[in-house]
């Protein structure tokens, strides 16, 4: 269920590839245990125009869509552990962020619930 799309300027690409950070992704957000094995699903979006404080800082931005019920704090350490790993690939980018957004079940479907 989680989906964890990531946002962040083409020249992060260069650095790592895209398999390479998405397979960070998912392997911290697997290591907490919040979510069934195999669910988890990683893309990236590379931006080669942005505008980042009048800069052209290099940045990764992270949008993790849940599904409700995980506590405050479960989201907290999420957030923290998949900070913490992309900061040790890519130390030198200035910008590295994450939010989490939950999916209300009652208004959840997909193509199976159909």
């Amino acid at each position: 269920m989680p989906h964890f799309i990531i946002d962040c300027s083409e020249n992060i690409i260069a650095l790592k590839s895209p398999n390479e950070i998405m397979q960070k992704v998912y392997d911290t957000a697997e290591t907490t245990q919040l979510f069934s094995k195999g669910d988890i699903k990683v893309r990236i979006n590379p931006f080669k125009h942005y505008n980042i404080g009048n800069t052209k800082d290099d940045f990764i931005h992270i949008f993790a869509n849940i599904m409700e019920g995980r506590t405050i704090s479960q989201k907290a350490q999420l957030s923290k552990s998949i900070i913490t790993e992309l900061k040790n690939m890519l130390p030198d980018v200035p910008i590295i962020s994450i939010n989490i957004r939950d999916f209300e079940k009652a208004t959840y479907c997909n193509k199976s619930m159909v």
